[in-house]
């Protein structure tokens, strides 16, 4: 394992004292929450589903991985304009045809990577190239989390959007409050400083009006969401249309997951992408998918939030991972939880992800000062300034009218062909870009 500055407090296969576990999983769930019933509420498909394709999609994810590697998967923002192209043409039951197809996809490229190995993707994925995609990763979802904490209406197109100065006055108390428990406070406190942050931030927009409890007290307490199951409320149809506007999505997420697996490396310190292996992780992350496709939910993916409070809290326990996908799941099926969580404005969240999103941007710096990468070199310093540009700056291809590859995709492509093509390449074994990791060989 690398020797990091700071030491973990639980390790990944390290089980939390049961008085810890339930707050450090809901830290996690709350983390989570306001994106993963975002994508459903915003593509028109149900919210309680998706906590619970989420929490099962963790669960098959965790054990296809063995245990080995701590993270949370949840709604997929990447397939939102798919999901809507393919209801337009045939409802929920063609875009649960597309997101099952999509899982078919990650599953092939899995026993691709299972058979040919690894050590091609490290000659393509040098640390002047993987540091700065980390930092794209963090910096592409920056204007998220500002959207989240400065507009009354996130997510609406941009001459809609709605400035609001106390829902940014909220989320910088947010912010605030979770500095300050991230930094000052110990023992048991200092490991839950994100869902600190989340109730203080919370508490402050009760008092500034911005929490309406009505669909608290209109919601039941035990309910059935509206499960979409194939040969059960639907007989599934084949329609080519559909493969074609979601099936290639696919391939723009596997560079994202490849991405967020190459943080998680360096926040916890070990190569997951060689062991467990890459292939176990995109396996998961398909059959995660698969799992939401039978019962109605999103295409599902790792996420930037969760390992932003990996980051912070140096919680890197699967079991408490595990533990907030159980909880995902009885909350999907609690009408009064599942609502009261929903209350919680965007400016809370979008305060919180400030921190999260940052520190994602802040472990792709540190890897390039770990591998002491010489922006001296022309060479290096083209690779890097071309990969955050691009990705932070938004360019993108238009493939179709339907899907384009933008953002950390395109960056990655394009950082991948400029480390080929350009002269003075050194040579990088994989096995080195997240320290020494021979204790975790494959």
């Amino acid at each position: 394992m690398e020797n990091n500055e700071q030491k973990a407090i639980l390790e990944v296969q390290e089980v939390p004292k049961f008085s810890q576990w339930l707050t450090l999983s809901l830290q996690h769930l709350f983390a989570m929450f306001g994106a993963t019933v975002l994508v459903p509420m915003l593509v028109g498909l149900s919210p309680g589903v998706a906590l619970i394709s989420s929490g099962l999609g963790t669960i098959a994810y965790l054990f296809i991985t063995k245990g080995q590697i701590p993270a949370y998967l949840g709604s997929s923002f990447a397939f939102i304009a798919p999901i809507i192209a393919a209801k337009s043409l045939g409802g929920a039951e063609a875009a649960m045809l597309g997101t099952f197809l999509a899982g078919l996809v990650y599953g092939l490229v899995a026993l691709f990577i299972w058979k040919m190995g690894l050590k091609w993707l490290m000659h393509l994925l040098p640390p002047v190239v993987v540091g700065p995609i980390i930092i794209v990763i963090g910096l592409g979802l920056a204007g998220t989390a500002i959207e989240m904490a400065t507009y009354q209406n996130p997510g609406a197109p941009p001459a809609e959007l709605i400035y609001s100065t106390k829902h940014l006055l909220v989320a910088l108390a947010t912010l605030a409050i979770t500095i300050i428990s991230t930094m000052f406070l110990r023992g048991f406190f200092g490991l839950i400083p994100i869902l600190i942050g989340i109730a203080g931030g919370y508490a402050i927009a009760v008092i500034a009006g911005l929490v309406d409890f009505t669909s608290v007290i209109a919601a039941p307490f035990f309910e059935i969401p509206d499960f979409v199951i194939p040969f059960v409320t639907y007989t599934p149809s084949f329609s080519w249309e559909v493969v074609f506007i979601m099936v290639p999505v696919a391939l723009v997420t596997l560079a994202e997951h490849t991405g967020d697996q190459m943080v998680l490396s360096k926040v916890v310190g070990r190569n997951f992408l060689e062991k467990p292996g890459l292939h176990r992780s995109i396996l998961g992350d398909g059959i995660a998918t698969v799992i939401a496709s039978l019962i109605g939910g999103p295409p599902n993916t790792t996420y930037g939030e969760n390992i932003g409070v990996l980051a912070i809290t140096r919680v890197y326990s699967v079991f408490v991972i595990g533990g907030a996908a159980v909880l995902a799941i009885c909350f999907g099926f609690i009408g009064k939880i599942t609502a009261l969580i929903g209350t919680i404005p965007s400016a809370v969240m979008g305060g919180v992800s400030i921190l999260l999103f940052g520190i994602i941007a802040s472990s792709g710096l540190r890897m390039l000062i770990d591998q002491q990468v010489d922006f001296g070199k022309k060479r290096n310093l083209i690779i890097s300034s071309v990969i955050l540009v691009i990705g932070v700056g938004g360019a993108f291809i238009q493939v179709s009218d339907q899907m384009q590859i933008s953002g950390m995709a395109l960056a990655a492509i394009i950082g991948v062909i400029l480390n080929l093509v350009l002269p003075g390449r050194d040579k990088v074994e994989g096995k080195n870009m997240f320290g020494d990791q021979s204790d975790h060989a494959a």
